[in-house]
């Protein structure tokens, strides 16, 4: 189960990283239009992905405190 955690928590931090590298890509304002399109989507895909983690992780916590 830790290992599982671990994983998520990787991954999490990974998309993160992604995304910040996304928007400072799409600050400096150097893209083609259809590269931030691109870049646009993914964040959006990659935010919807990390929002899940963390609800997955509140609800999961939230039922380990109930047990405690």
């Amino acid at each position: 189960m830790a290992k599982k955690a671990e994983e998520k928590k990787a991954g999490l931090e990974e998309n993160f990283r992604t995304l910040s590298e996304y928007i400072e890509e799409l600050e400096k304002g150097e893209l083609s239009l259809e590269e931030s399109f691109q870049r646009y989507t993914k964040g959006m895909e990659l935010e919807k992905d990390c929002s899940e983690m963390i609800d997955q992780e509140v609800k999961r916590l939230t039922v380990w405190e109930g047990e405690a």
